[in-house]
């Protein structure tokens, strides 16, 4: 029999899952907000809401970083915002380290731990969230190919079958 799945690597496969809506084809970036093991938001790097997807039109570059999407962990919060959830002491689990801004929105929001997969780019979050008393842990959750299917087809809604 399998192991079992960490909370963890439980939250993190789920991050990736919706890392896999992200409309940005440079990176796709997912991010899921928990506290007491009950998810609180999601999030995925995509363009502003109503824009058209940079995977469509192109990307806005600036200095070699693509600026027209809203990071996976700003979604999650603003999500999280939007319904009136608060976030306060919640872990947030992100597929990439955060970004400086990401790091500072995630900071402000009262997160108490980040858990990341892979390392991208700004190791400032280091020194600030030891400074700040954030747990940041670095997890490598190995592929599982049968995880996320690559393709299902659309949904269908479900035919009285009586």
């Amino acid at each position: 029999m399998d192991r079992r799945a960490s909370w963890d690597e439980y939250f993190m496969n789920i991050a990736r899952v919706v890392a896999t809506r992200a409309t940005c084809d440079r990176k796709h970036v997912g991010a899921v907000l928990v506290r007491d093991k009950t998810i609180l938001s999601t999030g995925y790097n995509g363009s502003i809401r109503g824009l058209p997807h940079c995977s469509e039109v192109g990307h806005m570059m600036e200095d070699g970083h693509c600026v027209a999407t809203v990071h996976a962990e700003a979604n999650a919060i603003i999500q999280a915002a939007k319904n009136g959830v608060a976030i306060e002491g919640a872990t947030i689990y992100t597929t990439a380290s955060p970004c400086w801004p990401c790091f500072k929105l995630i900071a402000n929001s009262g997160c108490r731990r980040i858990v990341f997969g892979e390392f991208y780019r700004d190791s400032r979050v280091f020194d600030f969230a030891k400074q700040l008393g954030i747990e940041l842990v670095e997890l490598k959750v190995p592929e599982k190919p049968d995880l996320v299917p690559t393709d299902t087809g659309p949904a269908r809604p479900v035919v009285d079958r009586s």
